[in-house]
């Protein structure tokens, strides 16, 4: 049997009053909504009307949806219908990574996909680089900064997994771009990420959504949708039906409204916090020159990253899920986990000691079984949808938007020819086997990450059987 060690962050604990000082005064909000001021609203849907093409969710997935759409044919009717407003779930409330790949990570590729990883990677890098073209194309004021992402090695076993990378650094190097007594070395991808302000991203998507035509409604809840083998669909909201020929489900976490994809995916609770502004004196303590978005390699990973402002957004390692799949406010309420976020963030940087933590949050992440997106049409290819991002949602919705609409006009694209899109990853069991299991989950990978990252019997298990999650 595996002993049992203690991770790099519990052998650096700070102080307990550290920590309550860190926290002393932090507000239970989302920075990114504070930073994105005064926002533009969208009128509420009080009557029926009709459009050719409808997109329920008003995220990143609905809204590039919206915009592309337009972009394909400016004559066409898009309406968006948002339950309460754009961005507020998800897409704004994650660490602003915005990721190339679309299948989270190359280790969860290669293991589900081998045969087209090459594919799906380059795929995924123009997607990043289209993105960043429309980025300078509309003006998108979103705080764009293409710096990639730095992946660090906290524990002695981890380094060998780092070792064959073309942008390997070793400690004295790590350390010279970052530094803190944890990291052991690390990998620079430099042009795979871009760091990107996840609500001002949003909001400027449903600006350019408006500028070229698409009508969007808030605070109008979706209620089903009534099918006919001929005729328009009819979109059901608490004050008015849309009749329309086509619809987009961009409602990622939330139950779906096809009863196919009730059981496909869980929601899970991420939990972030962000500091003061970091001073001159900080930033020069830390390095941090090229301003990378960072992650560690546990199963139980962190990320960071530095805002406009110098403040470091730190978020990760608790993944929470709820018996019940449910979405709910309270759950965001996790003072342990913000104060072990706190803990491990002065772990890492113990020179920032003294530093306040102003704001904590979380939201609630689609996960499938597969951890990366699944794609499907239903009613004679009317209806498409797309979920299950699993927390690199930011750059893949874009390209789930491209393959949405790729579908719902009946093209054969290279896109709607992958496996990846085709073939739809195993249902999560229903309750309470799926809480079981995912708890079970939870504290084997935790388990790994005691015992020098070593998969016990259950993971691999899952593995066999193409459920295992490696990050």
């Amino acid at each position: 049997m595996a002993t049992r060690t203690t991770t790099a962050y519990e052998r650096h604990l700070p102080s307990p009053a550290a920590v309550d000082h860190a926290l002393a005064g932090s507000a239970e909000t989302v920075y990114w909504l504070e930073d994105a001021g005064s926002e533009v609203t969208y009128p509420q849907l009080t009557r029926s009307g009709s459009a050719e093409f409808t997109i329920v969710g008003g995220g990143y997935l609905g809204l590039w949806t919206a915009v592309l759409a337009k972009i394909r044919n400016p004559g066409l009717r898009v309406m968006v219908l948002e339950s309460q407003t754009l961005g507020w779930a998800a897409s704004g409330r994650n660490g602003g990574f915005c990721e190339a790949t679309l299948t989270h990570g190359e280790a969860n590729g290669v293991a589900r996909w081998p045969e087209e990883y090459d594919t799906l990677a380059r795929l995924g890098l123009e997607n990043l680089e289209a993105m960043e073209q429309d980025v300078t194309r509309f003006a998108l004021d979103c705080h764009w900064e293409r710096t990639g992402v730095l992946r660090v090695a906290v524990e002695e076993h981890q380094v060998d997994w780092l070792a064959s990378h073309s942008g390997f650094l070793d400690r004295e190097e790590v350390r010279g771009e970052v530094d803190s007594p944890l990291f052991l070395a690390g990998a620079w991808d430099k042009h795979d990420a871009a760091l990107v302000q996840p609500v001002r991203l949003a909001r400027e998507l449903g600006r350019v959504a408006a500028d070229l035509g698409v009508e969007i409604f808030e605070h109008t809840h979706v209620t089903g949708i009534t099918t006919a083998t001929r005729g328009p669909l009819t979109v059901r909201t608490a004050r008015g039906t849309i009749t329309t020929e086509r619809v987009a489900l961009a409602t990622n976490v939330f139950p779906s409204l096809l009863r196919r994809n009730r059981l496909m995916t869980v929601p899970v609770y991420d939990f972030v916090l962000a500091t003061e502004p970091l001073s001159p004196g900080q930033l020069e303590a830390v390095g941090w020159r090229h301003r990378q978005g960072l992650a560690d390699l546990a199963n139980q990973f962190h990320y960071f990253r530095l805002t406009a402002d110098n403040r470091i957004v730190y978020g990760g390692y608790d993944a929470v899920y709820h018996a019940g799949r449910k979405v709910r406010p309270e759950y965001e309420k996790r003072p342990a986990t913000h104060r072990r976020l706190t803990s491990h963030l002065l772990s890492t940087f113990p020179q920032l000691e003294g530093i306040k933590v102003t704001h904590r949050w979380a939201g609630a992440i689609d996960t499938c079984t597969q951890f990366a997106a699944f794609h499907g049409l239903a009613h004679g290819g009317r209806i498409a949808y797309a979920a299950g991002f699993t927390g690199l949602g930011v750059g893949a919705t874009r390209f789930a938007a491209e393959v949405m609409l790729d579908r719902l006009e009946g093209l054969d694209t290279e896109r709607t020819r992958l496996k990846m899109v085709r073939r739809r990853p195993l249902p999560f069991p229903p309750e309470p086997v799926a809480s079981i299991g995912i708890n079970l989950t939870r504290t084997a990978l935790d388990r790994a990450d005691h015992r020098a990252g070593r998969r016990g019997p259950f993971l691999r298990t899952l593995d066999a059987f193409g459920l295992g999650f490696d990050s």
